[in-house]
């Protein structure tokens, strides 16, 4: 089967360093096995958007010398698909509404591991409600190509949200839906989503898509060990140095790039990285600190 990864950015924030190494990681992997390399906008919650950040996405990218194929996939443009696959989920009675909020059911069940109390006792057809997919409380593991074996643990079974109740379409089935849609094989992307796949897989079977292979890089923590995001105050990538951060980045992946490199052109170091990337050589960790300059 043909190679298809993909890169798929949410617009809560300009991209950063740790979306570069996400981005360089995902695209060296697809063109060192003479793949396909996808962009697609993750602009679900418009609540959370900053303005004009998606509009950037493609000029920070192109810039740094990764170029994608096709159309670019904007989430928002897919709300029907997603509709479809709701409304097929409920048919199948593999789904179900539910008006219970994280308070309730944290008073109800000491946790946040949901006790199917809408599944028994279904909401009135008025009331306001998510839409949770049926999955079991065992645990779930898939092989990693960084991590190795990864088994779930048992706190993050039970049945998810798929719908939300502020009417949008959760995170979770809509990567689903958009990587099958995409024909998406590999998913490279950081360790933070790691917990997050045993049940885009559940949702994978249960649709009876096929699952990619999966591999997560380690996320880039400040010196403070805080993941760099939005929140954590990370500067935005300088589009004027674009030779030194690829390096940084080719060296927080472990690809032992030669110093030489740096004299090299932004085309050049992109073509080192595509000839020389090796993914086995990425830590089998979840997270390394990386020094920012100011």
């Amino acid at each position: 089967m043909a190679y298809i990864g993909r890169f798929a950015p949410s617009p809560t924030g300009p991209l950063h360093f740790g979306s570069l190494i996400a981005a360089l990681a995902s695209f060296l992997d697809a063109r060192a096995n003479h793949g396909q390399w996808l962009l697609r906008i993750e602009d679900l919650d418009p609540p959370r958007e900053q303005a004009d950040v998606k509009a950037q996405f493609p000029a920070v990218l192109s810039k740094f010398g990764l170029y994608w194929d096709g159309e670019i996939c904007r989430q928002s443009d897919r709300h029907h698909a997603y509709q479809d696959v709701l409304e097929h989920l409920l048919a199948q009675h593999q789904a179900y509404r539910c008006n219970c909020s994280r308070k309730e059911i944290l008073a109800r069940c000491g946790s946040t591991l949901y006790d199917r109390h809408c599944l028994y006792h279904p909401p009135s057809a008025e009331a306001q409600c998510a839409i949770r997919v049926k999955c079991d409380n065992m645990p779930r593991h898939f092989n990693d190509t960084i991590q190795g074996r990864y088994i779930s643990p048992n706190s993050s079974g039970g049945d998810f949200v798929v719908y939300r109740r502020d009417h949008l379409y959760a995170y979770l089935l809509a990567v689903v839906v958009d990587d099958y849609h995409q024909g998406v094989t590999h998913v490279v992307r950081g360790s933070d989503l790691l917990a997050e796949t045993t049940r885009q897989i559940h949702l994978q079977q249960v649709l009876g898509y096929p699952t990619p292979t999966y591999a997560h890089i380690p996320v880039a923590n400040n010196p403070q060990g805080q993941k760099l995001s939005k929140q954590t105050f990370a500067p935005a990538l300088t589009l004027d140095d674009t030779v030194p951060l690829l390096f940084k980045a080719l060296l927080f992946l472990d690809q032992q790039p030669p110093t030489e490199l740096l004299e090299a052109s932004r085309d050049e170091i992109i073509r080192w990285g595509i000839e020389h990337w090796q993914i086995d050589r990425v830590s089998p960790t979840l997270a390394k600190p990386v020094e920012l300059s100011k």
